[in-house]
């Protein structure tokens, strides 16, 4: 059986696809040479011409014609199989619940959460306070902002200390560039207060201070940090990044004590820290940058938790005197592993959760401050993926992590850090009748030319044979260490349900290994 429509209609073209596609027709036609904007790089020696560099140019009506040919084009060859790209779509919209609401996580004493509505394009962001039969705060409905607009996207989501003040930010032209909004939760009103293109937000400990960064909006670099003042029209300009292969992005700890900008290139990094309780105060260096050297820093009591790849590229930690964090003060808490990713970590009052990679798949090892003792928590399948998810309370003993599988449908749990033991809270429901055993998946090996085994993440219908006819979806990515995630996908079930294999390659270059 030739699947190659399925894929097509799926929206994944093989490369014979596309080789045979282009063979038939010329495609949409590019601009006259004239009308281009051509570009080239030289690159270790090597020109590197790029034909397709004036497509930058949006405002360009070349840029659009452009792809309104290729639009035309591509409905020209998909045109054979309307009826199976009309069989998938009803198939894959019949699996998903349109009303839905996620699980609620607790901050600062209310109740924070999205639903969505059938027939509505976008959640609605909401609150309310942890009691029987509270009422609920609608803080951002997303449909309404996206009224007159073809797209609509939020960004950040931050709310001021006394709860007062909500910062978010809205993209309206998907192009990833967003803009600051300020409302006022107690009056429902939106101030004045705004700033564009906003990449990160920060709130200070008095509630009138946010701090914000920005990106060049042609470079798309985000390399500005700035001071607001709510009800104020100047912001004052904190920290100007020079260098182009830096960006950065402010945060605040979940211990609430400080302010972190964070700025980095792909391979250095270096940190600055402000106490939250100070918002004119001075930005703090922890350590210069120095190249090829990341590091990333939380803080807990009386010392900053430092994780830094000094001593190996799979990172160890340290901490440091908040009084004195010089990298001679550094004292060494989990030693660097060269068979153990450390990915993460997540501070509490009284744990530690750090997440890890070994043998390419994650895992969550928790450590009590009072006792001294660590562990792991354990999972069910060879083949899956577990993080932290949202944790904003400081003084808790529960870890809240999502965990799914090529199988196992997105979940989110608890985790009594004290007794061990997981709350399953939602899984998200797939609608048709999903019978999850009737699914495989595992974890294989392929051997590289030069030796070194990479691992392979499967999943198929437990009733197709394993015996190469089985035609396979093989995918990979491998840079920026970019690990490739196992993940749900209850469209994939289209896929797996006509007898095919996928399969995710976790090639070197994403970090799995």
């Amino acid at each position: 059986m030739d699947r190659t429509p399925l894929l097509l209609a799926l929206g994944i073209m093989t490369l014979s696809a596309i080789t045979d596609a282009e063979a038939q027709s010329p495609g949409a036609p590019m601009p006259p040479v004239a009308e281009r904007r051509p570009h080239v790089d030289t690159l270790f020696g090597d020109v590197r011409p790029d034909d397709y560099f004036w497509l930058r140019n949006k405002p360009d009506p070349a840029v659009r014609a452009y792809l309104e040919a290729e639009n035309a084009y591509a409905e020209q060859m998909m045109a054979p199989e309307a009826g199976l790209r009309e069989t998938l779509y009803r198939e894959m919209l019949g699996r998903i619940k349109q009303t839905d609401l996620s699980v609620p996580y607790a901050e600062r004493g209310w109740l924070y959460y999205t639903r969505t509505v059938e027939g509505q394009q976008y959640p609605i962001w909401c609150r309310k306070r942890p009691a029987p039969g509270a009422a609920e705060e609608i803080l951002v409905d997303l449909n309404a902002l996206a009224v007159g607009k073809t797209f609509a996207g939020l960004g950040d989501f931050a709310v001021s200390e006394d709860g007062n003040y909500l910062a978010y930010t809205l993209d309206t032209n998907g192009f990833r560039q967003y803009t600051l909004a300020i409302k006022d939760l107690r009056t429902g009103h939106v101030l004045g207060d705004a700033a564009w293109p906003v990449t990160s937000v920060a709130w200070a400990d008095d509630n009138r201070t946010l701090f914000y960064t920005l990106e060049d909006p042609t470079t798309k670099r985000s390399n500005r940090l700035y001071r607001h003042t709510l009800g104020s029209a100047h912001d004052t300009l904190l920290y100007e990044e020079a260098d182009e292969r830096f960006s950065v992005g402010v945060s605040r700890t979940r211990s609430g004590g400080y302010l972190v900008l964070d700025i980095g290139s792909l391979t250095t990094s270096e940190v600055r820290v402000l106490p939250a309780s100070q918002p004119g105060g001075a930005w703090r260096l922890i350590s210069a940058r120095r190249q090829d050297r990341q590091y990333f820093v939380d803080h807990r009591g009386d010392r900053f938790w430092i994780r830094v790849n000094d001593r190996g590229r799979n990172f160890r930690l340290v901490t440091a005197p908040v009084a004195n964090p010089d990298e001679s003060q550094w004292h060494e808490e989990v030693a660097h592993d060269p068979a153990v990713m450390l990915s993460d970590l997540d501070l509490f009052a009284n744990y530690l959760v750090l997440s890890t990679r070994r043998d390419g798949l994650q895992q969550l090892r928790v450590r009590n401050f009072a006792t001294g003792a660590t562990h792991e928590i354990a999972f069910p399948e060879p083949v899956y993926s577990a993080f932290a998810s949202t944790n904003r309370e400081w003084n808790t003993r529960t870890f809240r992590y999502s965990y799914q599988s090529f199988v196992t449908p997105s979940s989110v749990y608890d985790y009594d850090m004290d007794s061990r033991h997981a709350t399953l809270l939602k899984q998200t429901e797939v609608l048709g009748g999903y019978d999850p055993s009737q699914y495989v998946s595992e974890r294989v090996f392929a051997t590289a030319a030069d030796g070194v085994r990479v691992p392979i993440s499967l999943v198929y219908r437990r009733d197709v044979p394993r015996d190469g006819r089985a035609p396979m979806l093989l995918t990979a990515y491998g840079s920026y260490g970019s690990s490739s995630a196992v993940t749900f996908s209850s469209s994939r079930l289209s896929l797996l349900d006509r007898g095919a294999v996928v399969a995710v390659a976790h090639i070197r270059g994403g970090g799995e290994m």
